[in-house]
């Protein structure tokens, strides 16, 4: 079998100790992100990161000038998915923490998603996703938040503000009235959808196969919606 080969590693701003650096993999065409011991993603694997956006982008399909908010750039999926779902009007803001990943996908990783970061449409912005919300009221229609591994994070501390109340909140605030805010996960979270309920979202939960397909692991998308 073809070793893995190591290309970048990359630290995460604000975090110390185990999973405090990303590392880049390649073997043949295939790439891998990894924290630690934990592969956060794999180019192979990314059916529910694309359904992430069309279950997101489905909710505001009426609206004019949607503008969305994608927290985690990841290898480009999710947005390449949110431009395909979105009309020449849109403008997309993606927010990413670590500015390699950026880099990834402006070099090594930029032909898997179709060179997403090319489109006119997108703003790249090199911060936390909180930070983005927080400074941001009634601003997004939609926000699809793809950040370490969903409610019970495994890379990040500070992630547990963001899945958390005040993080939810913020969310809330950020979303225009009748606005989505769509969450995914490795894995179901019950406390997490009491806690979008808690904030005042409408909560609907949906499973959707990591590869795309019919057979395989089921990921957690939590498609919340604010009041109008």
């Amino acid at each position: 079998m073809t070793p893995w080969t190591l290309l970048d590693t990359a630290h995460v701003p604000g975090q110390h100790g185990a999973g405090s650096a990303l590392r880049l993999y390649q073997r043949g065409t295939e790439f891998s992100i990894k924290a630690g011991n934990c592969e956060l993603m794999n180019s192979r694997v990314h059916g529910s990161e694309d359904a992430l956006a069309e279950l997101g982008c489905a909710r505001i399909a009426g609206c004019a000038q949607p503008r969305v908010l994608i927290g985690g750039l990841g290898m480009g999926y999710t947005l390449a998915a949110a431009l395909h779902h979105l009309g020449a009007d849109a403008e997309v803001v993606v927010a990413e923490l670590v500015p390699a990943v950026v880099l990834w996908n402006r070099g090594p990783l930029a032909h898997l998603a179709g060179q997403p970061l090319d489109d006119a449409r997108v703003t790249v912005r090199e911060l936390d996703v909180g930070e983005v919300m927080r400074a941001n009221s009634e601003a997004f229609d939609a926000i699809l938040l793809d950040v370490d591994n969903g409610p019970e994070g495994l890379t990040r501390k500070a992630n547990d503000w963001l899945y958390g109340l005040d993080g939810l909140d913020a969310a809330y605030a950020a979303l225009r009235p009748g606005g989505v805010l769509a969450v995914w996960s490795a894995g179901a979270e019950p406390v997490f959808t009491q806690r979008l309920c808690k904030i005042g979202f409408s909560v609907e939960e949906t499973r959707v196969r990591a590869h795309g397909g019919k057979q395989g692991a089921r990921h957690t998308i939590w498609l919340a919606v604010r009041s109008v």
